[in-house]
């Protein structure tokens, strides 16, 4: 009778043990997703955010935690749904089948690879403009300017993704502090900004057309899917079995930086500068840094901007370029071939720094055109594939039933739709 009991106490133990402790390896990952989310298209988020008026950026706040978090939360449980050691593109093909794996794999490539030429294309205008304007110094050639940016960012890449990891949490400190003391520097000069359009309510065609409209904003916003998959991969070496629950914690308090971080520097931007004024910095395609020094001729922040705006862009290429490469070495394992993975990951660093170099020389206007197609492909993965995933696949009908579940599918539709809609205007 005791053995049965002892028995059942043992099972019970096991089945209630407690995840462990947080870790330096968790706030590591927590800041690599920030470090990936919140790169250059913060600094413009005030004014894509803002112009729509004060009604509509509230209802965007209320539901920026929710959104990112659900979401990305989804797709690190596909990732984790997978055999062990599996990234996305092998779980894909697991669940889905190979001809599904390599058209959505194929998908995942060109939607992220993209993005990463189109960091390199600005980090190098971002360090060109900086020695011309700010040091003074003439720029070398930009051939030279961009392979020397490319290179060192590459460096870092051939560390190793542990080692990509630590350095963008560690290039996250300085963006954040610059992020608040820029926040709270513009508090003075709070002068209502858009609460001047908080005194009427619009009418709900035009605020629904206006949120609708918003929502890739803010989704795009704080997206780090192209991350998620090393995350969740890495969580399942680390944590066995209890990945899942200690994924969803450091996914939540990376998000709850995420968001009351960018808000705080939003709000704080709208409520310094009028609808109008986001309007002109709109129109002059400048970041709202730019817009700032501009405004104030503050040569502090026409000083920091660059460098802000260089963390910024620096820390997302590499999270970037996780997603990328694991995208490209996915699409060459569906082709039949098996390189050793030394030489594999010799041959995408090299042909990434060959094509990231080329167009950040040639700096082609198509670019912009590519990323937006690009945005329903990442809604689609990012928001639906999961949802898809937890009616279709067995290991995942353990999250079915969830009201959350409804919210990322409403979410993701509708920013497909509107996604779709811009590229129609």
């Amino acid at each position: 009778m005791n053995d049965q009991a002892n028995s059942v106490e043992q099972r019970f133990d096991a089945a209630v043990t407690p995840i462990a402790a947080w870790s330096r390896h968790d706030t590591t990952w927590m800041l690599g997703l920030f470090g990936t989310a919140i790169g250059a298209g913060t600094l413009f988020l005030p004014i894509n955010a803002g112009i729509g008026g004060f009604w509509p950026l509230l209802a965007l706040a209320l539901l920026a935690f929710p959104m990112t978090y659900y979401a990305h939360r989804a797709l690190t449980r596909f990732v984790l749904s997978g055999r062990e050691g599996a990234d996305i593109t092998e779980v894909v093909e697991q669940h889905f089948g190979k001809g599904a794996g390599t058209m959505i794999t194929l998908l995942y490539f060109f939607a992220i690879f993209p993005i990463l030429l189109i960091y390199s294309v600005a980090l190098t205008n971002t360090v060109g403009s900086f020695l011309e304007h700010q040091l003074h110094i003439q720029p070398p050639p930009r051939a030279l300017l961009a392979f020397v940016l490319i290179l060192g960012l590459l460096a870092v890449v051939r560390c190793g993704e542990r080692f990509i990891v630590k350095a963008m949490s560690l290039m996250v400190y300085p963006f954040i502090v610059a992020l608040l003391f820029l926040a709270v520097f513009l508090v003075p000069h709070w002068n209502g900004g858009i609460l001047s359009t908080a005194t009427t309510l619009p009418a709900p065609s035009a605020f629904l057309h206006t949120f609708w409209l918003a929502i890739p904003v803010m989704v795009f916003s704080f997206n780090h899917s192209p991350i998620i998959s090393a995350f969740a991969v890495d969580q399942k070496r680390v944590y066995g079995d209890q990945a899942e629950g200690r994924s969803a914690q450091i996914l939540a308090r990376a998000h709850g930086l995420m968001v009351v971080l960018v808000l705080f520097f939003v709000f704080s931007c709208v409520l310094t500068l009028s609808p109008a004024q986001l309007a002109e910095a709109k129109a002059q395609n400048i970041s709202i840094l730019s817009y700032l020094a501009n405004h104030f001729s503050n040569p502090t922040i026409a000083f920091v901007a660059p460098l802000i705006a260089f963390v910024a862009i620096a820390k997302s290429f590499l999270g970037h370029y996780i997603g990328a490469s694991e995208g490209l070495k996915g699409l060459v394992a569906k082709t039949g071939a098996r390189p050793a993975p030394k030489l594999l990951d010799r041959l995408t660093a090299a042909l990434m720094l060959v094509v990231c170099w080329a167009v950040a020389t040639l700096n082609p206007s198509i670019l912009g055109m590519i990323e937006t197609l690009g945005g329903p492909i990442i809604t689609a993965l990012l928001f639906l594939m999961p949802m898809y995933a937890i009616h279709k696949v067995p290991a995942m009908r353990q999250y079915a039933g969830k009201a959350s579940n409804v919210f990322v599918v409403v979410v993701g539709v509708v920013s497909m739709s509107a996604l779709v809609y811009s590229l129609m205007q």
